[in-house]
């Protein structure tokens, strides 16, 4: 137990250390309004995957579902990126339910397969669709954190490799 704890610890400081070095690369003064939506499409996509690819790593031995996603919870939820801190992460199953969500707890173990947005978009549908393909952009509105209304956002998902899970993020835009 102790070796597999350490081992997530060291993928999460690997990951971690991913994470600073690819925020670091888009200017600190630039906000996703400001700065070009390539430069934060690239975070995205690069983030998601070596998210997705520490997390595949690290639940190849955790069977039990509760155990799944506490490990989940705990990896994603401490992390933020961009210069506003509007970077987040959240995992869906291939059921379309809330595994973790960084920002919006009260997400977690919902079903939100009819979900859908200001524009009648079924946004976890899509965003599945997008995993089953290995990974894409799609676009739909959100709730921004700090925000009570929906916002347009550009997501990025992949398939977290070996589980049944797919972990996304994305940027507002204007």
């Amino acid at each position: 137990m102790i070796a597999s704890r350490t081992r997530i610890l060291s993928m999460f400081a690997l990951v971690l250390g991913l994470t600073l070095l690819v925020c670091f690369t888009v200017p600190a003064e630039a906000a996703p309004q400001a700065a070009p939506v390539e430069q934060y499409k690239d975070t995205a996509k690069v983030m998601t995957h070596s998210f997705a690819a520490a997390l595949g790593g690290a639940l190849a031995n955790v069977k039990n579902e509760k155990d799944r996603a506490a490990l989940i919870r705990s990896f994603i939820a401490p992390v933020r990126f961009y210069a506003d801190n509007s970077g987040y992460f959240y995992v869906y199953d291939s059921k379309c339910v809330n595994i973790a969500h960084a920002v919006q707890k009260d997400l977690q173990g919902k079903n939100l397969y009819d979900y859908k947005d200001t524009k009648g978009k079924y946004v976890i549908r899509a965003l599945l669709e997008a995993a089953k393909k290995g990974g894409g952009f799609v676009d739909f509105y959100w709730v921004k954190p700090g925000s009570k209304a929906e916002a347009p956002k550009l997501g990025y998902v992949e398939p977290i490799p070996g589980t049944d899970y797919f972990i996304g993020t994305g940027v507002y835009l204007p």
